[in-house]
């Protein structure tokens, strides 16, 4: 049996290609989450052929739209912290996580280590209480995209105004809940 040959990385266009398609197919479902294959492919400016070279169908091509915002976003953590002090850093972090829908769930592991990573931070400067979890503010944030829903009596141009107060209260209220000094209490 002749030795298997190593797997070579993929060309610089093929990479190329794929990035346009991931991004085409991240602006189409954005807009229109039915969007057809073909629009995208014909938006990132190549064939349906090179689209199903890449991915085999919609599902595989939407996770790679995921994969790609979860990395984006868990990405933006040590530039939030280089920018702002932890605290704020945090809640531009969760602010930008809820606008996005929350779409990657909350045990996605780069946003796990993205956010222990905020949440160590204001902890070494004192701004976070020593007991909070990753994984925990992720489940408890989850409420903050489950917002996204319509307000009950409200229609129009301001329910999006609505929406956004009722997130930002409730990211303050969560935020609050992680200071320092708000240690748990007993019953």
């Amino acid at each position: 049996m002749p030795p298997a040959r190593p797997r070579r990385a993929p060309r610089s266009d093929a990479r190329e290609n794929r990035a346009r398609l991931v991004e085409s197919a991240r602006a189409a479902f954005h807009d229109d989450p039915s969007a057809s294959l073909a629009s995208i492919a014909k938006a990132a400016g190549v064939g349906q052929g090179t689209l199903y070279r890449h991915f085999s169908g919609r599902e595989e091509l939407l996770l790679a739209v995921h994969e790609a915002e979860a990395a984006a976003l868990a990405g933006a953590a040590p530039a939030l912290l280089e920018e702002h002090e932890p605290l704020l850093a945090l809640r531009l972090w969760l602010e930008r996580l809820a606008e996005e829908g929350g779409r990657y769930g909350r045990c996605h592991p780069q946003l796990v280590d993205a956010l222990g990573r905020l949440l160590a931070a204001g902890r070494a400067a004192g701004r976070i209480r020593a007991d909070a979890t990753a994984e925990e503010v992720l489940l408890l944030g989850s409420s903050l995209w489950g917002t996204g829903g319509p307000v009950p009596g409200e229609a129009g141009p301001g329910a999006e105004a609505v929406l956004q107060e009722r997130r930002s209260r409730m990211l303050t209220l969560l935020l609050d809940g992680l200071r320092a000094g708000a240690e748990p209490r007993d019953g």
